[in-house]
């Protein structure tokens, strides 16, 4: 019997507040039943509180009417439940808590003077009177007064059994004793079931093996004491559902023995719409309209467990998602694996938190005697062979089998969706932009898919067909396989069908591209696409329209400041267009270009100028000096000759790009004005300020006119003349036009880009200039810092911005710190550019002096 301390009136002892773990509400409603029977006035959450009310509010007022019963439980004591400020706020105020024992479970220590009796485990009459002894004490008088007018009425029917009792007409699959978790999920099945409006039909949806049945099932073990007649309708064949529901018949005398199965059917329909309190459960149904004409409604309950999430017209969809990681954990130990914490993790992490591959998982590591790392190597070389084992109890089939019987039937039915998901497989687990290659494909793709993508109608039955069968998520034309998915489909595969998929997956990507990564109102589309360019490997692309995504998708990477993942990627497929194309294929020299460019970004220069040099040579030979391939190669090679130190030549081969771009595209197009902006920098950097200055504006102007003012190349050529002007002495404009384009080049490319972060850089140089030191300082510190996290500590750029801000410091007066910070750059320079570099003798001799210009942020 609870103890406490505290006294209260006549009115509070008779009101009662339930604290429960919401998993537990079967109890809950229970005990308000029994509390309600014995004249008791209760407050019940399910009960009393509507939706958006404020819950710690409605409990505080709660508590402060009457007294505190408290369901014991292992849930109830769980740290992330409201109950624990419930009862520890009882606690606090020493106000009388009196508990009750609903399962097994040990109180924390600050609960442990508490008695608690026990009210599982016994019959429906033992269990109240050991209720009822708790709440009222062993004196309660014989009879019990009469039940508060209009509160049956209100919760209606004749109040629950006890739960864990079975009611005479039962047929359920016996409960899985190693369930685990999913408990709001629970909680939330029972509340849309039982709040009386449409929400009494649902429908459990979601891939499968992640545990649907096994859902349904503890649903109803977990409230059979809300109801009379539970059945359960096996309901994956049509055919054999009126049967069940006919056997069902006979058992509530709805029809005789002997009624034909259609006259069952009819009838029992018709006396469930006459009854409350039972449920059915159609386990595993398929279509919807097939299904409709078998829910009786009403005011009883159904429960339907589904691939299909399409319920919307007959029922309200749940979709039933993995478990946390959590919940995988607890599951693989109830199953009996012992495994340490991280091999528990790793193992869930592989199979994507997926109860039955979880299940068996667990059944490989208990009944076959596999350690964790065998069991981890077996996945790794074959998941789909590891997921074909047999099935653990409970489980029809493995998951495996279940991909494979599902896919069978979707290639039965519709064999474009089937190719369209076996593409899919081998490329990334993230949503593939489906819709957007309709029309595109090229013309030698496999048939089915030709005509699956032929149009956006042919598309979206393709994708209804697949989200049907759950083999996918589909949203807002996009198609998204889980990881553990793909990898049973491409493990099924024959080494035929792996090529097919192979060629169909290039093909989509072709038909997905979203055209020139440097274009920004394009990056979102790029960032949907830019996982499944980077998932088929280079060196086994087949097409050139493949190469070119994967070449423009590097591109886009390495415009992000990703220079390295993009090389390795471009390494691969120069390489292998080098071994199977030659030299002078197209696809070969495209890839030569840019490779060049990932030779450069991460500052391996001598490589791109070779790269560069050979590749302008046969673009030369094959196309002549006019062609806009030789005059991309000829600025490309440009810029890797003058970051080697040779301006003369590059200046000179920039001028003549210049001069033949303007004559062969035209003053204004994008590939001249770029062509002008590296030029200017060269300009500007030999001593030529004033044409430097001169040529940037002329540049800015037609750029922010034909590109528009956020555009990259704007943004890069804003950037630069800003430096530019400074060293022109118009510093005031310098810093005017560097805190625009710094600003501007955040919002577009993010404040971690390496281009924003040259900006930065220039712009401290501007804001020092004009006497700013102070704020130059902050600038400098603040990008210093990104540039180390980002770039790394011996970036070329970083160490011009570590030069220059000891520059600043010692500038501030901060002399000590500027000697530090020159010491660092100039022995990161000596390892990187080494002793006679000018940029490493800069340094030394600045350190010498504590005084020295600033140096010029790398410019595009």
């Amino acid at each position: 019997m609870g103890a406490g301390a505290g006294a209260s009136d006549g009115m509070s002892d008779r009101r009662w507040f339930i604290s429960h773990a919401g998993v537990d509400r079967a109890w809950a409603e229970w005990v308000g039943w029994q509390l309600l029977d014995a004249g008791l006035e209760i407050e019940l959450d399910y009960w009393d509180w509507g939706a958006g009310d404020n819950f710690v509010l409605k409990m505080n007022a709660a508590l402060e009417r009457g007294r505190f019963l408290a369901l014991f439980s292992p849930a109830y004591f769980e740290p992330e439940r409201f109950t624990t400020p419930e009862w520890t706020a009882m606690v606090a105020k020493k106000e009388q808590i009196t508990p009750v024992c609903i399962a097994r479970t040990t109180a924390p220590a600050i609960l442990s003077f508490l008695l608690a009796p026990d009210v599982f485990g016994l019959d429906d009459h033992a269990a109240r009177e050991a209720l009822l002894r708790a709440v009222e004490g062993p004196s309660r008088p014989d009879q019990a007064p009469p039940r508060p007018p209009g509160m049956l009425a209100r919760v209606s029917g004749s109040g629950p059994r006890l739960p864990g009792s079975l009611p005479r007409v039962w047929n359920v699959p016996a409960r899985n004793a190693a369930f685990t978790g999913r408990d709001g999920m629970l909680v939330r099945v029972r509340e849309a079931l039982a709040s009386g409006q449409r929400v009494a039909v649902q429908a459990l949806h979601g891939r499968g093996g992640v545990g649907k049945t096994q859902l349904a099932i503890e649903y109803t073990h977990r409230f059979v004491g809300e109801y009379e007649l539970v059945w359960w309708v096996a309901s994956e064949d049509l055919a054999l559902i009126p049967d069940q529901l006919a056997a069902l018949a006979l058992h509530t005398g709805a029809a005789p023995v002997g009624t034909p199965s259609a006259d069952a059917v009819s009838a029992l329909l018709a006396e469930l719409r006459t009854r409350s309190r039972w449920l059915l459960v159609f386990d595993n149904a398929e279509d919807p309209d097939a299904l409709a004409p078998f829910l009786p409604g009403g005011t009883g309950h159904v429960l339907i467990t589904s691939r299909n999430p399409h319920w919307h017209t007959h029922a309200v969809p749940l979709d039933v998602d993995t478990l946390s990681r959590i919940e995988s954990v607890a599951l693989l130990r109830s199953l009996g694996a012992g495994l340490a914490d991280t091999d528990a993790d790793d193992i869930a992490a592989t199979l994507d938190d997926l109860p039955l591959a979880l299940a068996q998982a667990a059944a490989l590591l208990t009944i076959h005697g596999l350690s964790a790392a065998d069991l981890r190597a077996e996945l790794a070389r074959s998941t789909a062979e590891v997921l074909d084992a047999d099935p653990p109890d409970g489980y029809p089939v493995s998951l495996a089998a279940q991909v494979r019987l599902t896919t069978a039937r979707l290639a039965a039915k519709h064999p474009g969706a089937a190719a369209l998901l076996a593409a899919l497989a081998l490329l990334a687990p993230e949503p593939f932009p489906a819709t957007n290659c309709t029309g595109n494909l090229p013309a030698d793709t496999s048939p089915p898919l030709q005509e699956t993508c032929a149009s956006r109608l042919a598309a979206g039955k393709a994708l209804r067909a697949i989200g049907r069968h759950s083999l996918a998520r589909v949203h807002n034309g996009t198609l998204q396989l889980h990881r553990l998915t793909q990898e049973i489909l491409a493990g099924q595969m024959t080494e035929q069908e792996h090529d097919q998929a192979r060629a169909d997956a290039e093909a989509l990507l072709a038909a997905a591209n979203p055209g020139d990564p440097g274009e920004p109102r394009l990056w979102p589309a790029w960032q949907v696409l830019l996982p499944h360019a980077l998932a088929l490997d280079p060196a086994r692309l087949t097409t050139s329209p493949a190469r070119f995504v994967v070449r423009q998708a590097c591109w886009y990477l390495m415009d992000r400041g990703q220079a390295r993942p993009a090389r390795e990627r471009l390494q691969r497929l120069y390489d292998t267009c080098l071994q199977q194309l030659g030299p002078d294929h197209e696809d070969t020299l495209r890839a030569a270009h840019h490779l060049a460019r990932a030779y450069a970004d991460t500052q391996e220069h001598e490589r791109a100028r070779a790269l560069d040099e050979d590749t302008l040579a046969r673009h030369r030979r094959l196309f002549g000096d006019d062609h806009r391939d030789t005059l991309a190669s000829a600025r490309n090679l440009a810029v890797g000759l003058w970051t080697l130190g040779r301006y003369e030549e590059a200046l000179v081969l920039d001028e003549k790009t210049l001069e033949t771009r303007r004559r062969v595209l035209g003053s204004e197009h994008p590939g001249t004005l770029l062509a002008a902006t590296g030029l200017a920098v060269e300009l500007g950097s030999v001593g030529r300020v004033d044409e430097a200055v001169a040529l940037e504006e002329e540049t800015l102007e037609v750029q922010r006119r034909v590109l528009g003012w956020e555009h990259p190349d704007t943004l890069n050529t804003a950037s630069n003349l800003a430096l530019r002007l400074a060293d022109a002495g118009r510093v005031d404009e310098a810093v005017v036009l560097g805190e625009e384009t710094v600003e501007c080049r955040r919002r577009v490319l993010g404040s971690e880009h390496p281009d924003t972060l040259i900006t930065a850089a220039n712009q401290a140089i501007s804001l020092a200039a004009v006497g700013r030191v102070g704020e130059a300082v902050v600038l400098g510190e603040e990008t210093l810092e990104v540039q180390r996290r980002v770039l790394g500590w011996e970036h070329p750029e970083t160490l011009i911005t570590a030069s220059n801000l000891a520059v600043d410091l010692a500038d501030a007066g901060r002399v000590r710190e500027a000697r530090v910070l020159g010491e660092e750059t100039l022995e990161g320079r000596r390892r990187v550019l080494g002793e006679g570099h000018p940029d490493t003798q800069r340094t030394a001799g600045w350190l010498e002096s504590l005084g020295e210009e600033p140096e010029s942020a790398g410019a595009g």
